[in-house]
């Protein structure tokens, strides 16, 4: 099940999943976190959260119109390949739709490309490191 949640409920996740729990939940918060129109969702079995993904609005460079930012998309290791980040990632374009949004970007890790490819992705950087999560490319999805 999808949910809206708050920023407090997705930081452990950040931690344990993105950094390896290197760096402590409390230091896991995005300056954009509470920016208006910022939202954070998470996917629950029998009412454990197993995947967040958290966006805010940001345009990104040449593109027209209404941009958001996709960042903090992560699910439990246990729960991966079950289709579970594709799920989040469609309710959260249904949602941006309603939002009248232009088009979604994220900086995406290397070895994530072909999760945010099949979605319809297209990379628009070269690649880049962001220390301390490693490689990633810039990722552009056109929704309106």
């Amino acid at each position: 099940m999808i949910k809206f949640v708050s920023v407090e409920d997705v930081l452990a996740l950040r931690s344990s999943e993105l950094r390896s729990g290197k760096i402590a939940p409390k230091d896991m918060r995005y300056p954009t976190d509470n920016a208006e129109g910022s939202l954070h969702l998470g996917y629950f079995i029998k009412g454990q959260l197993v995947s967040i993904l958290s966006m805010h609005r940001q345009h990104y460079g040449q593109y027209k119109g209404e941009g958001y930012q996709m960042r903090g998309v992560a699910t439990i290791e246990q729960f991966r390949g079950q289709g579970i980040g594709t799920k989040m990632l469609n309710f959260a374009l249904i949602y941006l739709q309603g939002q009248k949004a232009n088009y979604l970007w994220c900086n995406g890790r290397k070895r994530a490309l072909k999760f945010y490819q099949s979605a319809g992705f297209e990379i628009v950087s070269g690649e880049f490191e962001l220390p301390p999560a490693g490689l990633h490319h810039v990722l552009y999805l056109k929704i309106a």
